[in-house]
């Protein structure tokens, strides 16, 4: 995975698997650098009643953020995360890229004017690619 978060350039290397009786999509990212500055298991599974997504987010920045979970519809080859965090709304786009063979992250925040932020885009292509 490439890409920048705050504009600044990052790579990470990320390996997915399915979890607990195929019921989530489980993928632990974490950074390269080293020491890495950053590390994240996220878990996606998809809520048959309410007809949409969830995502929960463990990552380094600990429980505070981790309490929150995100909700996603599909819509075509996205699915859009909403995160209703403590310190605001931050939005996660999955986007998949059939022509590319790859995934596109999208991660927005909003600021205190209310507006809306590229917060990341990062870039997800299969090892080798």
């Amino acid at each position: 995975m490439t890409g920048q978060i705050l504009g600044q350039p990052v790579t990470h290397r990320v390996a997915a698997e399915w979890a607990h009786n195929h019921q989530f999509l489980h993928f632990h990212e974490k950074d390269t650098a080293d020491p890495p500055a950053y590390e994240v298991d996220v878990y996606i599974g998809y809520d048959n009643m309410s007809e949409r997504y969830v995502a929960h987010w463990l990552d380094v920045f600990g429980g505070r953020y981790s309490e929150t979970l995100g909700y996603g519809k599909r819509d075509g080859n996205s699915i859009r995360f909403l995160f209703e965090y403590p310190d605001g709304p931050f939005v996660n786009t999955f986007v998949w890229k059939p022509e590319l063979r790859k995934w596109q992250f999208v991660l927005e925040s909003k600021n205190s004017d209310g507006k809306w932020t590229n917060f990341a885009i990062l870039d997800m292509s299969p090892a080798g690619k």
